[in-house]
């Protein structure tokens, strides 16, 4: 059941009301708020009201008024008036004005007849509508539930027609909700609609209500009973019980039943229906029609109901006419309704209940009880007879019960059973209830960007459940375009969206018939990013030229132009698309591929260009003597710097000239302007000693990572994979015997940024929180641009993105988290280079909200130091549960909460101790849990810590206000609660005495007393006094107990006299009768020669009796017990002497009997039962007959005789018929008859059989 709407507090102190006004005149609503200075909004149909002329507003501090001029039609609608979060609905209803009409004097108007019966109703029919808006026109919204207007109960005729409305308030749904009609528990009558039943709904688009009508037409009898009406929506449930009262027609006591049954010549329907069986009732003496009018008086009454029971068929058309009734086939029609009495069985005890009802998989037992404890049971199951076949059906007889066990239901078990004993059977029916399917692996949020595919997954805890679709409260199908594809594989459920779009955005739930999962889809416009653009080149002949590029979607395609042109690769041009990066290598760049390239994504407004430069190496001839010389661009003494992405090749060649050919040294500089590395191809590092620092590294490597290689015309400094390390200021140096020159080049390595440290989550709500990160260690060379946050489930492995454009902050409030579900959240840092790594995980949180406060906060009791609280839990408690309540207190004229409990409590109720007797205290509670205190609840008027004097009372318990009987050796324990303050004093007395402590326990309370006796005895009867004293006030009741034990056996019996089959007994009461009337005696006889013992008399009242019906010639003893209450005598007076009964002579007369005629016309006793059977499988159908001399037995079809027919088989065994019809078609269904004939007479019986084709 869905969770029941919580009622929130309004605003208002008073609420305007509905109001009814005339057109023309002014209508004035009124409503009071709780504190002045609220601010009040009027609305009309939903729309703000805007003072004007017609619409006056006032406010008055806390009193708001809406004044509207000249009433006219268009104003009778819905008003709301608002103030905060609190709105009230009110309509005002708009009459006409009443027309002046000329008064005629009394004198003048003549009065009309009054007719002694009731005028006749306007409509035959008998329409009646129910509906609670017209009883109660001023009813109130329902703040709970979703009714405007409950059904109400109803009553109609037999034959009348009745409406149901229920009315629903539809301004706050988002569609329409789901109503359904209910019969009793169970029957749903969505699926009873026709010619009785009919549903209709509208919906009135001004009010903005939903009108549901249940009409019932022609109603009968089995119609009434109880009935029930359910309203759901998304997020809330309601229901509303109304019973239906049908009464039978009223029929006037000289009705004529021949009347109902003539043909109407008026123009009236001939299928007119009338309900035989009433008028049967009302009617059941009736004279037949004669022409005579002479025979008609002087005919007797006749009973044509007698008549009609008793005749054969064959004879209705002989009655009808005789008696005057034209509408055979009506009345025909009409008496196989009437219901025949049920005949109580004599084969069952207790017969099968009419429906059990079991869960899948589960098994259950149907038991009967017999009769006769010997007869044997045939179970059959939709007509079939069930076989023992393994432990799936046991069959149980314990005594008179018989028990049919299904283990392990299936969905092929629910049928009709019957439970056969001879020819009586028990009907039943089984519904196996499947088990709801859960929701074992529930959906996923997911955020893609449009044009995507989607794909929700859920798994269920059975395979091919069937499971139903929504988004937004809509269910979702098959559509002509296949937009949504629904998908099955065992447990698992898919919905697949192929091309995902803005308007798919939304919350998508799968439903069960046991659980419901709800995830959302945020579908955002692709935005590329560029985290790499392509940069210009400069290269050689036969160079290799790279143009790079990464894009942030690794599915987007681009093509490459050259000068406008696109770019065809072939075996010297290569293009390739790995992931993001996308590339252009040329190998042996020439002349003609110097060119301005542009890389443009596909379906993107994106351009990136670049150029690449042919480097032409020109060779000039110089002077055999040549200082060295480096050729680069920039030279000096401040560095040129050269940015190298991390992880790409930097290749930087340096062109050198001088003749002889110089020596080239490269050299690291650290920032003491150390020489890190050096490299000399043509010097040992000795001859450099005096040059480099004694700490440097000399690097003659021409492979590997980083490294140098020498040509005639220059020289090339390599590094594979650029790290951070590589980072720094390079130096070459050129030395031959003519001179020197020397460069710096400082190398910049720039990266994505570290990833940034594990967020932390602070400022906890229902639905949200706060995440706050510090930047990065390091940047990676590049200023960061921005963060990207992340957001997963715990137990889930997706992380859902949760801003698209980067955060410049480093704080964010992450939004429409789903209450009581932990989430882990995660950074991510991005430069001009790309994105960081993942931060680690956040702490996982729950996001909660503080309860409500706690309700009913009240003072149990107070007392010169002690006041006693109690409450009831919070409405909403949430996901974060309840850690318990904190309760404070505050002096009258303080303003300062001192907490009356060390720390919180669990309960909900508290005693206040140590308090000063006097103090005039405030008392409030909180409700506490994870996410904080709610808010509080407070008494509005002080506590005064003083004890309240209360009278004292007794409050004594009905049953002992007489006397109290027990049985000796029973417990008493009698509890009389009490009331007074202070604490009273109790005193108990018995017969005017001190009750002794060892024989009775008395415990006392403070608000009862208790008298406990562990065993009770005679000697504890008596009269019981309690008093209750609290200084010069008491109170005193009186309980009287009486212990009874049974009684002694009577006293003096003896044998007073014997003659013929008698003998008189006396005796006198016992000596002990037990503290309780004699009730009375069990007199009791024993023959002589057995001495078993037989009851003659029980509760036999006097003390003297005469023992009847004795055999002659046996000899008797007798005995007496006496009984009371506690039961009979332990033992029993026997009579000392025996009493012989003499034998006397007798004369045997033998009796003469007249020979009997046994001889009886054939009379059925077991009747033909109509039958509906399945084609293929045999059939029989049986009757009993008795007839002396024996009958000989005809079987007709549609009246043709049988005998001669081999598809049908006769059998006849001591009076009971079988026919049997050998796998029967449906052309083998008809009247079958069975007739019997001897020669006192005949017979015959009738009934339908219905072949029906296998399902």
């Amino acid at each position: 059941m869905p969770e029941p709407v919580k009622k929130t507090v309004s605003a208002f102190t008073k609420k305007p009301k509905t109001t009814e006004v005339t057109a023309g005149s002014t209508a004035v609503f009124e409503a009071e708020t709780e504190k002045s200075g609220i601010k009040v909004k009027w609305q009309r149909a939903g729309t703000e009201i805007t003072e004007s002329e017609k619409y006056v507003i006032k406010t008055e501090g806390n009193k708001h008024a809406l004044t509207i001029n000249n009433v006219g039609k268009e104003d009778d609608v819905t008003y709301a008036v608002i103030a905060g979060s609190s709105k009230v609905k009110f309509e005002l209803k708009v009459k006409e004005p009443e027309k002046s009409e000329t008064v005629t004097p009394a004198e003048a108007v003549p009065a009309p007849a009054v007719s002694e019966s009731p005028a006749p109703p306007a409509e035959s029919s008998q329409n009646t509508e129910v509906s609670s808006a017209e009883t109660k026109p001023e009813e109130p919204l329902d703040p709970i539930g979703l009714f405007v207007a409950r059904p109400q109960d109803g009553e109609v005729t037999v034959g009348g027609n009745i409406t149901f409305t229920a009315k629903v308030a539809g301004e706050s749904l988002l569609k329409k909700p789901s109503v359904k009609w209910f019969k009793g528990k169970w029957m749903d009558l969505g699926s009873k609609v026709g010619q009785h039943l009919q549903l209709h709904d509208n919906y009135d688009r001004n009010t903005k209500v939903y009108t549901f009508e249940m009409e019932i037409i022609e109603a009968n009898m089995t119609f009434a009973g109880g009935y029930r009406c359910e309203v759901s929506t998304k997020d809330k449930f309601d229901s509303s019980n109304f019973n239906l009262t049908v009464n039978e027609a009223p029929v006037s006591g000289d009705l004529d039943i021949r009347a109902a049954f003539r043909r109407n010549t008026e123009g009236h329907d001939d299928g007119a229906e009338f309900n035989f069986s009433s008028l049967l009732k009302k009617s059941s003496f009736l004279r037949p029609s004669n022409r005579g009018e002479g025979k008609s008086e002087s005919q007797s009454d006749v009973d044509v109901w007698d008549i009609l029971r008793k005749a054969p068929p064959t004879e209705y058309e002989k009655i009808a006419f005789q008696y005057g009734i034209t509408d055979l086939r009506g009345m025909l029609k009409r008496l196989k309704r009437i219901k025949k009495e049920e005949k109580k069985s004599t084969a069952f005890l207790k017969k099968l209940d009419p429906a059990y009802q079991v869960d899948k998989g589960q098994k259950i037992k149907l038991m009967v009880e017999v009769a006769n404890p010997d007869a044997d049971v045939k179970w059959l199951k939709n007509g079939q007879e069930i076989q023992v076949s393994g432990s799936r059906y046991i069959f149980e007889a314990v005594g008179n019960k018989r028990i049919l066990t299904i283990n392990h239901c299936s969905l092929a078990d629910d049928a009709a059973y019957e439970c056969v004993v001879g020819d009586e059977k028990s009907f039943t029916e089984l519904f196996v209830k499947e088990p709801p399917i859960l929701i074992t692996h529930p959906l996923e949020d997911q955020m893609v960007m449009v044009g995507e595919r989607v794909e929700f997954e859920c798994e269920v805890s059975e395979e091919g459940a069937t499971v139903k679709w929504e988004k937004d409260g809509i269910e979702l199908t098959r559509e002509e375009t296949f937009k949504y594809r629904f998908k099955k594989d065992g447990k698992k459920q898919y919905l697949i969206i192929n091309e995902s779009t803005k308007e798919d955005s939304g919350h998508y739930t799968v439903k069960t018939n046991g659980g419901v999962s709800v995830a959302e889809l945020i579908v955002q416009e692709k935005k590329l990013e560029v985290y790499q653009s392509i940069a210009d080149l400069t290269v050689k002949a036969r160079d290799q030229a790279v143009f790079k590029c990464e894009v942030s979607d690794e599915n987007v395609k681009g093509i490459w132009l050259k000068n406008g042109k696109e770019v065809i690769p072939d075996e010297r041009i290569k293009i390739s698309h790995i992931g993001r990066i996308h590339k252009l290598t040329i190998e042996d760049v020439t002349p003609e591929d110097e060119a301005d390239y542009s890389f443009i994504p596909q379906g993107f407004a994106y351009n990136l260009s670049a150029k690449l430069q042919f480097l032409e190496v020109k060779i000039d001839f110089v002077p055999r003597e040549e200082p060295p010389k480096i050729h680069l661009d920039c030279l000096g003494q401040s560095p040129d710097t050269i940015v190298v992405v991390a992880g790409n090749k930097l290749r930087l060649d340096v062109p050198v000239s001088g003749d002889p050919t110089p020596t080239v040294i490269w050299q690291k500089v650290n920032k003491r302007n150390d020489l890190l590395r050096n490299n000399d191809d043509s010097m040992t590092p000795s001859e450099n000693s005096s040059d480099l620092n004694t700490d440097n590294k000399l690097l003659f490597e021409s492979e590997g990572r980083v490294r140098v290689e020498m040509h005639e015309d220059h020289c090339v400094f390599i590094i594979e994979g650029a790290e951070k390390e590589d980072e720094g200021v390079y130096r070459v140096i050129l030395k031959n015997p003519v001179g020197e020159d020397k460069a710096d080049i400082t190398v910049k390595v720039i990266d994505v940024p570290d990833p940034p440290e594990a967020p932390t989550i602070s400022n906890i709500g229902e639905d949200y929180c706060t995440v706050q990160w510090q930047p990065p260690k390091y940047d990676g060379g590049q200023p960061v641009l921005g963060y990207i946050l992340e957001r997963k489930k715990k137990k889930s492995y997706r992380w859902m993105r949760l801003n698209f454009d980067l955060l410049k902050e480093l704080t964010y409030e992450a939004k429409r988290m789903i209450e009581g579900v932990v989430y882990e959240m995660r950074i991510y840092a991005v430069n001009s280079i790309g994105m960081s790594r993942p931060s680690p995980a956040s702490q996982p949180f729950m996001p909660i909200a503080p309860p409500s406060e706690p309700t009913h906060f009240t003072v149990e009791d107070v007392s010169d130091s002690t006041v006693s609280l109690k409450w009831r839990p919070p409405e909403r408690i949430g996901a974060g549960g309840l850690d318990g309540y904190m309760l404070e207190y505050c002096k009258d004229g303080s303003t300062e909460w001192i907490p009356a409990l060390p720390g919180l409590t669990e309960r909900t109720s508290a005693l206040i101790k140590d308090l000063v007797t006097g103090d005039k205290l405030y008392f409030r509670i909180k409700a506490v849990n994870l996410a904080g205190e709610s808010g509080a609840a407070t008494i509005k008027e002080p506590v005064t810590v003083q004890e309240i004097l209360q009278r004292p009372k007794f409050w004594l318990p009905r049953h002992l206000r007489q006397t109290l009987v027990k049985k000796v050796g029973e417990t008493i324990n009698i509890v009389i609660p009490f009331q007074g303050k202070p604490r009273p004093k109790i005193t108990w007395l018995k017969d005017g005495q001190t009750l002794d402590s060892k024989d009775v326990g008395i415990r006392n309370s403070s608000s009862d007393t208790i008298l406990f006796i562990r065993k009770a005895e005679l000697h504890h009867s008596g009269a019981y006094e309690v008093t209750l004293q609290i200084e010069n006030m008491s109170d005193k009741v009186a309980i009287t107990i009486q212990i009874i034990d049974k009684p002694g056996p009577p006293q003096n019996i003896k044998l007073v006299d014997v003659w013929g089959f008698n003998a008189a007994l006396e005796w006198t009461p016992p000596l002990d009768d037990g503290n309780a009337q004699i009730l009375g005696y069990t007199v009791q006889k024993a023959d002589k020669k057995t001495m078993e013992w037989y009851t003659v008399f029980d509760h036999y009242r006097r003390t003297n009796c005469i023992v009847s019906d004795l055999i002659m010639g046996n000899e008797y003893f007798f005995r007496v017990f006496s009984e009371n209450l506690c039961g009979l005598s332990e033992a029993a007076a026997t009579t000392k002497n025996s009493a012989y009964i003499q034998k006397t002579g007798t004369t045997y007369k033998p009796p003469c009997y007249k020979e009997h005629d046994f001889s009886e016309a054939p009379k059925f006793t077991h009747p033909l039962v109509n039958r509906s059977v399945i084609a293929g499988y045999n059939a029989t159908l049986s009757c009993a007959v008795r007839g002396i001399p024996k009958p000989k037995i005809f079987w007709f079809k549609n009246k043709m005789d049988l005998s001669g027919d081999a598809k049908y088989r006769m059998f006849s065994k001591q009076g009971v018929l079988t026919l049997e019809i050998r796998k029967p078609t449906p052309f083998d269904g008809g009247i079958y008859t069975c007739k019997a004939v001897n020669e006192c007479g005949e017979a015959e019986i009738e009934c339908r059989l219905d072949v029906r084709a296998p399902q």
